[in-house]
């Protein structure tokens, strides 16, 4: 297996910066956050997902592309993936996000997903779904990108199952899944094997990071009320020794990213905690 990591989890450093911990950390290859960055939250405190330094703007132009991909090429990483937020349906932005993808030899990007809010029925989102899939496929194939639907909360394919379910009928050479466990804490855990086993040729890459359940009050009739918050990979919920074992009996080999929101350690100690921890667990 090769590590890599999601620049999100980088958010105080430049890409510049990012390039030189992960070579002394000993990763990989890197994922690109992938995000505008509006001018009146860029004097905010750097963050996850907002002031995050580490991000590549869609108005990157081709010489700053052409510099990222000579640094990553001069410490021997490999640009794994460029990491959007996409709405479905945007078949604008994800060619953008393409074309970027290419110009790095980045062999995936993350493509659109319905997201469900009660507000849609489920049926409805889906046929959006399949309708905008099967034009990204079409575009993966001219730029020879995989895009990947993620296992993640509040959409459609919180599972593996439903995940599946969305990609099955398009070609898994160009269409896959980003395995997400720690995103299946929040919704849509199932026996990892399982998801792994009927995934198939779809699994295509796994994300790493784990949550723990926190009591934070209580309804009005007295019931507990629950909420699943980012954690340390070793202090949450997800069983990362029986995910690689999952993951060794189905034959991956692929990309492991990190994307540690725990927000516990610095970002050059959270990449070294997070790649020595995994590492243990492979080898143990």
């Amino acid at each position: 297996m090769k590590f890599s990591v999601f620049t999100v989890m980088t958010p105080d450093v430049t890409p510049a910066q990012v390039i030189t911990y992960l070579k002394e950390t000993g990763y990989d290859g890197v994922e690109w956050r992938f995000k505008e960055t509006p001018n009146d939250i860029k004097q905010e405190t750097p963050s996850f997902w907002r002031n995050n330094l580490c991000t590549i703007s869609p108005d990157v132009t081709e010489r700053e592309l052409t510099d990222l991909l000579a640094w990553t090429k001069d410490y021997g990483l490999e640009n794994t993936s460029v990491t959007p937020y996409l709405t479905a349906g945007d078949i604008a932005a994800t060619e953008r996000v393409l074309q970027v993808a290419q110009k790095l030899r980045a062999s995936s990007i993350r493509v659109g997903v319905p997201k469900y809010n009660r507000s849609q029925n489920y049926h409805d989102l889906y046929q959006e779904g399949i309708r905008y899939l099967s034009e990204v496929e079409q575009m993966c194939k001219h730029y020879q990108v995989k895009g990947l639907v993620e296992t993640h909360h509040n959409t459609i394919t919180p599972s593996a199952a439903l995940a599946y379910k969305l990609v099955h009928q398009f070609d898994p050479d160009y269409i896959g899944v980003l395995y997400d466990p720690g995103n299946m804490v929040k919704e849509g855990y199932e026996n990892h094997r399982m998801g792994m086993e009927l995934l198939g040729p779809y699994l295509a890459h796994v994300h790493v990071k784990n949550a723990s359940w926190e009591i934070i009050g209580q309804q009005a009739d007295g019931s507990t009320q629950w909420e699943a918050n980012w954690c340390l990979l070793e202090k949450g919920v997800v069983d990362w020794q029986q995910v690689f074992s999952d993951l060794k009996a189905v034959g991956y080999d692929g990309y492991i990213g990190m994307e540690d929101f725990s927000g516990v350690l610095s970002t050059k100690a959270s990449l070294q905690h997070n790649i020595d921890r995994i590492k243990a667990i492979i080898t143990s």
